[in-house]
């Protein structure tokens, strides 16, 4: 099980933790998705940015399946000049290709829901956990 992340808002006058939480989940920009391991940090830093991004947990064939369809190549360094240093931390391996740790996504056909980017999930609108609705969200994003 992974957690998918989706950016929904964007940065226009966001505190600098938030900021500085994004940049480290990789979502630059709205529509971007990630995919992580449900660890307890991890899912502390999805809770610091709850009021600009979606989420829920996918299960593994779903991550092949976003990768195949979505997924760009990574063409950065594997090692240092030196080899001491190892960057495998910036690339999924998915079926033995190398692929970005974030996807660019389309905005979702039929909008994110009748309430908007500005209210929760659970009254209608966008923001927090989807749990097992996030999958119908990416697919009208691919």
């Amino acid at each position: 099980m992974k957690i998918a992340v989706v950016r929904v808002r964007g940065l226009v006058r966001v505190k600098t933790p938030v900021q500085e939480t994004m940049r480290h989940l990789r979502l630059m920009n709205r529509n971007y998705c990630v995919f992580l391991d449900p660890t307890p940090q991890n899912r502390g830093m999805v809770r610091r940015v709850r009021d600009y991004v979606t989420w829920g947990e996918v299960d593994d064939g779903f991550f092949a399946e976003v990768a195949e369809k979505k997924g760009d190549a990574y063409t950065g360094r594997e090692q240092d000049a030196k080899g001491k240093i190892s960057y495998s931390r910036r690339y999924h391996i998915v079926n033995g290709k190398k692929i970005r740790k974030y996807f660019r996504l389309n905005p979702p056909r039929g909008g994110y829901g009748r309430k908007g980017v500005k209210a929760p999930f659970s009254l209608g609108g966008a923001l927090g956990d989807r749990k097992e609705k996030i999958v119908s969200l990416i697919r009208r994003m691919m």
